[in-house]
């Protein structure tokens, strides 16, 4: 009698009306995330002009915040685990909209990079707190993958909305204005969230270990930054030294997870070939894609000569694809198989991107268009079903810091994928020759050439500007390239990883 009462009331748990409003509250959080993402890249011509950075600035500007959040988000993922998610969550928010403001008023290149790594601190609090509240919100495994659907299509959605947003913003006010947009998102998240959110937490989480948060802040760092130098000037002592403390650091913290009773993070999780699949899926996927997404924007305006809203709206397929995409792909695996999708739409994205390294200062947009547009189809049905798999492997006490290694993947892949394929166009860029008199800031970035020629003679600016963008498109023809393979890569490797990989709910995949 009893167990059947118990039962009777785990169901009505499961499917409590207040669920879905929680979700609404959760998906602001990753609409915070995601437009701030995306109006970095559309505010760097102006931020370019205003704080006068170095190549090196402008990429550390648009990469220390991936930097920073790769090395908390398993310690904060297990954080919220211990804590309370929801607290994690709320409080992460509240610092998110504090440090957007500071992110806003930088005056100096130098405070714009600490202000973005701040914001990396906060950052790493939300998206595994989301997506761990999802795990334990959602018992029912086909309502769990909508609900993932939904996540992933607001992510994508922010995507869109930030450069249109932001656009608007840069068109009658200054930059730093399109920070302030995640103030108002903020807001409503906490007072809303405060009421409606279900409040969970690991039962036995053991003590949150600080030396574990140590090596894995230093070793993700480290690593990260290694590659960086390295793909940028070469290798040099201080690299090398950069990379072998990172690595050293990240083998003591797997091996004191190994030999911890109540580790930060289960290193056995890797054991299950569906979660280890899915993690190197999202970490290839955001690596190819990153470098592209970074400099797509700088290629529509500074290359192409559209306006800051006019950009926006130009990404806007990509956004519209994952969307469409994300909503769908839980009942399409189930339908096909896990592997089946998530190979697909790695290869469909890998072939939009091979298909972009024809790009060119007079590309019509129908043909840029149709291939954002693949791209966000292939991404939201591969990064929506590589979720689900994640969270389908994890019992609920861990979500929080199994999510946290999704979004680890995710963030490595994108600084790893700025670092190398950016430095590939930065590189590139910089060979470029210009006309007698150009001065050696128009070889920093595309940015401080178009500035340069405004005081140059007509001629000499024309001379410049040729040069500049064709060097430009060049290395993003090299880039789109390497990250066209490194996705092929990846659908291959998924096909192989994947195998026998299903959701709950679904037959066993073949």
């Amino acid at each position: 009698m009893t167990s059947t009462l118990q039962s009777v009331h785990a169901a009505e748990v499961e499917r409590r009306p207040g669920r879905w409003l929680a979700l609404c509250v959760l998906v602001l959080a990753v609409l915070l995330v995601a437009v701030d993402a995306t109006v970095l890249g559309l505010a760097t011509p102006y931020i370019t002009e205003d704080l006068d950075p170095t190549g090196t600035q402008l990429l550390w500007i648009g990469d220390v915040y991936s930097f920073v959040i790769a090395g908390l988000l398993v310690s904060m993922g297990s954080l919220g685990d211990r804590i309370g998610r929801k607290r994690i969550l709320l409080g992460g928010a509240t610092a998110f909209g504090a440090v957007s403001v500071l992110n806003a008023y930088a005056t100096t290149p130098e405070l714009m990079v600490l202000a973005r790594a701040l914001l990396g601190v906060a950052g790493a609090t939300l998206m595994p707190a989301t997506l761990a509240l999802i795990r334990n919100i959602f018992h029912d495994a086909r309502e769990r993958s909508l609900a993932v659907g939904i996540w992933g299509a607001t992510a994508s959605a922010g995507t869109a909305v930030g450069p249109i947003v932001g656009g608007l913003l840069l068109e009658h006010f200054w930059w730093g204005s399109v920070f302030l947009i995640n103030l108002p998102v903020m807001a409503v998240l906490v007072v809303v969230g405060i009421r409606t959110l279900p409040e969970s937490r690991n039962p036995n989480p053991g003590p949150w270990d600080l030396i574990s948060v140590v090596l894995s802040l230093v070793g993700m760092i480290g690593v990260v930054y290694a590659v960086k130098e390295a793909a940028t000037h070469g290798f040099t002592w201080a690299t090398l030294a950069s990379g072998l403390l990172g690595a050293t650091a990240l083998y003591g913290f797997v091996r004191r997870q190994l030999t911890m009773p109540t580790p930060l993070l289960d290193m056995r999780l890797f054991r299950r070939r569906g979660f280890s699949g899915a993690v190197l899926a999202d970490l290839l996927t955001v690596l190819g894609m990153s470098g592209l997404v970074f400099f797509l924007s700088q290629f529509l305006q500074l290359v192409q000569g559209r306006g800051p809203f006019e950009a926006g709206l130009a990404e806007l397929p990509a956004a519209v694809g994952a969307v469409a995409a994300g909503l769908v792909a839980g009942r399409t695996a189930r339908r096909f198989s896990v592997r089946a999708v998530v190979t697909g739409g790695l290869a469909a994205v890998g072939i939009a991107l091979a298909v972009l390294t024809a790009l060119d200062i007079s590309t019509g947009y129908p043909m840029l268009g149709a291939a954002l547009l693949v791209v966000g189809v292939g991404a939201g049905f591969s990064f929506t079903v590589t979720a689900d798999v994640i969270l389908s492997n994890v019992p609920k006490d861990q979500a929080g810091a199994a999510s946290a290694v999704s979004e680890t993947a995710y963030e490595l892949g994108a600084a790893l994928g700025i670092a190398l394929l950016g430095s590939i166009v930065t590189g590139v860029y910089r060979d470029f020759t210009g006309p007698a008199g150009t001065p050696a800031a128009a070889h920093e970035s595309l940015g401080a050439a178009v500035e340069a020629s405004a005081h140059m003679s007509p001629l000499a600016a024309d001379s410049l500007l040729e040069s500049a963008r064709s060097s430009f498109v060049h290395g993003l023809h090299l880039a789109s390239g390497a990250g066209a393979a490194v996705l092929l890569a990846a659908a291959a490797a998924a096909w192989f990883l994947l195998k026998g990989q299903k959701l709950e709910g679904a037959g066993q995949d073949g």
